[in-house]
């Protein structure tokens, strides 16, 4: 994808480097130390939220001219997550990473599931093939392709598993790169559509009127870190890095809190309205 001066993509390969041992402790601490909180037993209550920044460490995600998605989405990851615990104390935010560093899919999933949490929140930034003009936010969660343009998306998202080892024998032999395999994960998430597409709305209205954003709407895509979720997710696409202006306001510290406290007010508003269903 080109923009005026440079170009900007979002590659499928990169050169291989495993994580520290000291980047690896930093995501089980965060875990072990989540897991360790008390929480109570109520009916209808969000007790535990999984946080995901897209990306990290070998995986940089969609590159810009200036940043890469994997540094933006972490920094909006932890601005979101603070958000919460000020606004929310008894809530637990867990991270899958809060450093940069690469964490496969299938573990991004499986921490929230050990973790029995009550959302998956994957926040990510977004590329134009075709236009560096493209710009506006969009939710995703899983369910069918209804245009190329949501296969294309995911088929990037999901083209990360190339750079783990084994990746054809934990994903059940699933090809990245065939959009008839990702339509067949369109059967998954059933029983959390309705919630999950509750949640994007409320991403997606908040973004409009809160951040004054353009919004692209809620779509629907088959993402592997959405596919094994056993709660509520969706996958945020916060603006294009492709986009020259949309980039120095991804980048920019005021952009990055308009963007969290969106996120937040949509969160809590979906909090508030699930804790008083009957």
């Amino acid at each position: 994808m080109v923009t005026t001066l440079v170009l900007a993509v979002c590659p499928l390969l990169a050169l291989t480097v495993l994580p520290t041992p000291e980047l690896l402790q930093d995501t089980v601490q965060t875990q072990r130390s989540a897991s360790s909180q008390p929480v109570e037993n109520a009916p209808n209550q969000l007790r535990t939220v999984v946080l995901d920044a897209g990306h990290g460490g070998k995986d940089p995600g969609c590159i810009g001219r200036k940043t890469r998605e994997s540094r933006v989405v972490l920094k909006l990851v932890l601005e979101l997550g603070r958000k919460i615990k000020a606004a929310m104390p008894q809530m637990r935010v867990i991270y899958t990473r809060s450093t940069d560093h690469f964490v496969e899919l299938a573990e991004r999933s499986a921490i929230a599931n050990r973790n029995r949490a009550d959302l998956f929140i994957s926040i990510h930034c977004n590329a134009s093939p075709s236009s560096s003009r493209v710009y506006g936010t969009e939710t995703y969660t899983m369910g069918l392709h209804k245009t190329n343009g949501n296969l294309d998306v995911a088929k990037r998202e999901n083209a990360v598993i190339l750079k783990e080892e084994n990746y054809q024998q934990t994903y059940k032999g699933f090809n990245p790169n065939s959009p008839l395999a990702h339509i067949m994960l369109a059967n998954y998430q059933h029983a959390f559509m309705g919630s999950s597409i509750n949640f994007a709305e409320k991403v997606e209205r908040s973004f409009r009127h809160n951040a004054e954003r353009r919004s692209n709407g809620v779509k629907q895509a088959g993402f592997l870190v959405l596919w094994r979720t056993t709660m509520p997710s969706v996958l945020i696409e916060t603006g294009y890095l492709t986009n020259p202006t949309e980039e120095e306001y991804l980048m920019s510290e005021s952009g990055q809190e308009q963007i969290a406290d969106a996120i937040y007010k949509a969160f809590a508003q979906y909090k508030q309205e699930i804790e008083s269903a009957d």
